[in-house]
C-alpha cells in the first residue's frame, strides 16, 4: 500500500507542478499588462507553488530511498523535511510578497489598464487548478476508502505530506483566483485601486494561513509524531486478540515516513516452555501484525511479564 500511495502521490506532484509553472507564466504577463497588484500576487502566488512542487517531488524520491548503514530506518523522515522546505517556500515567496505588495498599493495606489486578459487568464487558470484539485481529491478518496475513514478526517492525520500539501495549495489557489477577480471587478467599478489592493493582501493571508498549518504538520511529523489514534487501537487490538498474548503492557509507534508506521510493544506472552517458545511467539505476532496493517515496517516486540505476575512468581518463591 505504501509503494502504491508513494506513485500516487508523484503523479499528483507532477500534473499540479506542471499545472502552476504554465499558469504562473500567464498570470505574470496579465499582471503586467493590466498593472494589478492581485494578478501579481497570483503570479507570485503560482510561481511559488512551482518551486513547492519541486520541493515535494524531492521529498517523494527521497523517502522513498531504501534503509541503508547510516539510516536503518530509512529515510522516509527526509520527506517530512522536504515538504516542510516546501510549505516555508509558500510562506516566503507566496504570502510575503502578496501581503506587502497589496499593502503598498493600498497605501500608494496603482493605476489599472486592460483587465480583459486578466479575467481571461484567471478563468482558464481556475479550470486547471480544478483539474489538479480533482486528481488530489480522488486520491484521497480512494486512500480514504482503502483505510475505511472519511476524507476529511484522513487529510488531518496522513502523513502523506504531498498529498496534503497539493490539496491545501490547490484549494488556496482555487479560493485565491475568485478573491483576485472579486479585487478586479471592485476595483473596475469603483475606480479605486483599493478593492485590487485588498485582493492582494487577502491571497497572502490565504497563503499564509496555509503554509502555517503544513509547516505545523510536518514540525510533528519530523520529531517523532505517534500512528493515527485509529491506528493504534487497532495494533492494540490485534495484539491483543493472539493466542500468544496475556497482556500488552506498552505500546508506542512512530510515523518514521510517508505511510510508514514503527511499532515498539512490551508484551506479556503467556506461560511457554521455553525461550524457544517466546521466540516463536515473537514471530508469529509480528507477521500478523505486518499482514493486518501494510503500513508497518518496522515492529519491536519486548516480552515483559505484568507486576502481577511478577509478584506472584516472587511470592511462590
Amino acid at each position: 500500500m505504501e509503494q502504491r500511495d508513494s506513485g500516487e502521490s508523484l503523479s499528483t506532484v507532477l500534473v499540479a507542478g506542471a499545472a502552476n509553472l504554465t499558469i504562473a507564466v500567464a498570470k505574470l504577463f496579465a499582471g503586467l499588462l493590466s498593472g494589478s497588484a492581485a494578478m501579481l500576487s497570483e503570479a507570485a502566488h503560482s510561481a511559488a507553488d512551482t518551486v513547492t512542487e519541486l520541493l515535494l517531488l524531492v521529498a517523494v524520491r527521497r523517502a522513498g530511498r531504501p534503509p541503508d548503514r547510516r539510516h536503518p530506518f530509512g529515510h522516509g523522515k527526509s520527506g517530512f523535511f522536504w515538504a516542510m522546505m516546501a510549505a516555508v517556500a509558500t510562506l516566503v515567496g507566496g504570502a510575503g510578497f502578496s501581503i506587502t505588495h497589496g499593502l503598498h498599493v493600498i497605501e500608494k495606489g496603482e493605476e489599472l489598464r486592460n483587465l480583459t486578459p486578466s479575467y481571461i487568464v484567471l478563468a482558464v487558470a481556475f479550470a486547471v487548478e480544478a483539474v489538479s484539485f480533482t486528481k488530489a481529491l480522488t486520491q484521497l478518496r480512494r486512500q480514504a476508502a482503502r483505510h475505511d475513514l472519511d476524507p476529511v478526517r484522513l487529510v488531518r492525520i496522513t502523513s502523506d505530506t504531498p498529498l496534503k500539501a497539493v490539496l491545501f495549495e490547490d484549494a488556496a489557489a482555487l479560493v485565491g483566483l475568485v478573491i483576485a477577480a472579486a479585487g478586479l471587478a471592485g476595483s473596475q467599478l469603483t475606480g479605486s485601486a483599493l478593492w485590487d489592493g485588498l485582493a492582494s493582501a487577502g491571497i497572502g493571508l490565504l497563503l499564509l494561513v496555509v503554509a502555517l498549518i503544513l509547516i505545523r504538520s510536518n514540525i510533528s511529523l519530523l520529531i517523532g509524531q505517534a500512528a493515527p489514534a485509529h491506528v493504534e487501537e487497532g495494533i492494540r487490538a490485534e495484539l491483543t486478540a493472539q493466542p500468544e498474548v496475556e497482556e500488552v503492557v506498552e505500546l508506542l509507534t512512530m510515523m518514521i515516513g510517508p505511510g510508514s508506521i514503527l511499532v515498539a510493544a512490551k508484551i506479556d506472552f503467556v506461560d511457554v516452555a521455553s525461550a524457544a517458545g517466546v521466540e516463536i511467539a515473537c514471530d508469529e505476532v509480528d507477521r500478523r501484525l505486518r499482514e493486518r496493517f501494510s503500513g508497518i515496517s518496522e515492529v519491536f516486540l519486548d516480552p515483559t511479564p505484568t507486576r502481577r505476575r511478577g509478584q506472584g512468581a516472587g511470592q511462590l518463591k
